[in-house]
């Protein structure tokens, strides 16, 4: 059994070495040092197919160099087995039993990105940024991203227990979330908030959601849009094709969207708007938070650079790099890191996010409610009914009370009267 696993990756090795004829001095140092670590690598595995306690399995042994390899690369990078491979095809199903948060490791530690607003863990109150230290009672330490999924996701009625450290608020929080089905919807809220401006707010970017959002804009501008918010908070991103789409949406044709950069330049990409009817008649306001992510960060840094919006808020997560995913031929992958974004400007989104033109940091707005004096007898037993009566369900929606919101209402309002006054 070993001779017969060994010579393939003699095989491998010859062929390498014919490779290396024909090379500059440099480029054959270079061969060289790769061969150094291939044979290396190969009497790893000729010493524990010999000297390991147990039989090892040759399939065993590549996987798990392989995870190890990607691994070591960057956190986006990884190796997936047939298994990891299918449920990442799930995942772009926009359908599964968890617990509605984007994860990433950042800073070596298993970081939420967001919580996907109405499900389960964003109602239970976790945050972008916030560190998962233990899953079910298990610490997150060298986990993987594709391990920590595994983890959480699940049949949708049972818990799980997640360890957060908040670092904003130095604090160790514990959060017992109920797995749900998560459904995605792309647009949460379409709507004219007052005196013609319109907002939408844009949870992700799936295959539906530019031609969701055209139909969106198309009915708020028959219901009087002068101007619009486009609420992109806590939009961990989606699909690029996409977000080139709804930028395209509000961009001149002709204009950058965003590009990429590589190690080849023949992988390099640029977006270019070929909208033939961009919307570029009313002012913009998009709103960003640390949870804006990826696409949205595209979409954001896109409309900034070419002075087509105002970007308010707080600088946004910073995920700007280029996964490429590689089949194998067992039915396992590769999910490689092969570019970056950078903006029109040339500015690099990743770890780096995209930083507002208004900084108003995230709060609510609380409405004090005068209290009248109650000054006749039945006036006292009105209220005791009053009380004694269940609290009515608070609206889904009420955009006064959001601060970032109001801002941007009083800065589309501004851009309204200084347009009226230069014409």
């Amino acid at each position: 059994m070993l001779k017969k696993f060994i010579i393939p990756l003699i095989a491998g090795i010859v062929v390498f070495t014919f490779v290396t004829m024909g090379l500059s001095e440099a480029q054959k140092q270079k061969k060289d040092e790769w061969y150094k670590q291939v044979e290396l690598f190969s009497d790893t595995l000729a010493i524990i197919q010999t000297d390991y306690v147990d039989e090892a399995k040759p399939k065993d042994l590549i996987y798990g160099a392989l995870k190890g390899m990607l691994s070591s690369l960057d956190p986006h990078s990884q190796f997936m087995d047939p298994e990891t491979y299918n449920e990442l095809k799930v995942e772009t199903e926009g359908k599964f039993g968890g617990l509605g948060i984007e994860i990433t490791i950042k800073d070596g530690l298993l970081t939420i990105v967001t919580p996907i607003d109405d499900t389960p863990a964003w109602k239970a109150g976790v945050k972008a940024n916030d560190r998962i230290v233990k899953i079910n009672g298990e610490i997150t330490r060298d986990m993987t991203l594709t391990d920590a999924v595994k983890r959480m996701r699940g049949k949708p009625g049972e818990a799980v227990t997640l360890t957060i450290m908040r670092e904003s608020e130095k604090k160790v929080l514990e959060f017992k979330i109920v797995r749900d089905i998560i459904r995605i919807k792309d647009i949460k809220e379409a709507r004219i908030l007052e005196g013609g401006i319109g907002y939408i707010r844009l949870i992700e970017f799936r295959e539906n959601t530019a031609s969701d959002i055209n139909s969106a804009l198309d009915r708020l501008k028959r219901e009087g849009m002068n101007s619009l918010i486009l609420d992109l908070r806590n939009n961990p991103g989606g699909l690029l094709d996409t977000a080139v789409k709804v930028a395209e949406r509000f961009t001149e044709k002709g204009k950058m969207i965003v590009y990429t950069k590589s190690r080849k330049d023949t992988q390099n990409l640029e977006f270019i708007s070929r909208s033939s009817n961009p919307i570029l008649d009313i002012p913009i306001v998009i709103l960003i938070n640390e949870g804006s992510a990826s696409g949205s960060e595209i979409v954001a840094g896109s409309l900034k650079d070419n002075k087509r919006a105002i970007v308010l808020g707080v600088k946004s997560f910073g995920k700007g790099s280029v996964q490429t995913v590689i089949p194998l031929s067992d039915g396992s992958a590769l999910r490689l890191t092969t570019s970056k974004y950078y903006t029109p400007s040339g500015k690099e989104i990743h770890e780096k996010g995209i930083e507002p033109d208004i900084v108003v940091e995230e709060g609510k707005i609380e409405l004090k409610k005068t209290e009248e004096a109650i000054t006749k007898p039945e006036d006292i037993f009105e209220e005791v009914e009053k009380k004694e009566k269940p609290p009515k369900e608070e609206k889904a929606f009420d955009y006064k009370s959001d601060n970032q919101i109001m801002r941007a209402v009083d800065v589309l309002k501004a851009a309204k009267f200084y347009q009226q006054e230069k014409n």
